[in-house]
């Protein structure tokens, strides 16, 4: 699809990728309202840029990465807004998603955003150390370091849930 620049090349990316996208940036941030805006925005961002953009070797990893920055955007616009509404909020009900999953989407939220994010994109993107370090401009060893982190600090928030979460880690 890398050459794709036509409405229907973008409407094809959409159908193709729209949901996996979705499950990506909803384990990254953690709100699925929060991730639904956010993808939504960077699919207009695409659809204003197809030309160049349905051109990339990876337009998947551009839309995400703009999803991502967006919802980074409005949270620290509106922090305490969100805090304030989360209080005594019922977990996002997605349908769909295995209760294993939300075990996995849960302990993401108790973590911080940068580990957070290496870990969606390694453990259910599937991208390489490398690629992480391409798409998020973080170097290497960075990349390295979070996931190590990323992985300690979720094995203290799910500690009776380990074998849960490794077997949603490894099947999401």
């Amino acid at each position: 699809m890398g050459s794709g620049r036509t409405e229907a090349d973008f409407e094809a990316f959409y159908a193709a990728s729209s949901r996996r996208l979705l499950g990506h940036v909803y384990a990254m941030v953690g709100d699925l309202a929060e991730a639904e805006d956010a993808l939504q925005e960077a699919y207009a961002r695409a659809w204003q840029r197809w030309r160049r953009v349905g051109a990339y070797e990876d337009p998947e990893g551009w839309v995400r990465t703009v999803a991502y920055r967006i919802a980074v955007s409005a949270w620290r616009r509106g922090a305490n807004r969100l805090r304030a509404h989360m209080r005594g909020a019922r977990p996002d009900e997605v349908p769909g998603v295995s209760p294993d999953r939300l075990v996995v989407i849960a302990a993401l939220r108790a973590i911080p955003a940068e580990q957070r994010r290496v870990i969606v994109l390694h453990h259910l993107v599937g991208l390489t150390v490398e690629e992480i370090s391409a798409e998020t401009g973080t170097p290497s060893g960075t990349v390295k370091s979070r996931l190590a982190r990323g992985r300690r600090a979720l094995a203290g928030h799910v500690s009776e849930y380990a074998d849960e979460l490794q077997e949603a880690m490894t099947h999401v």
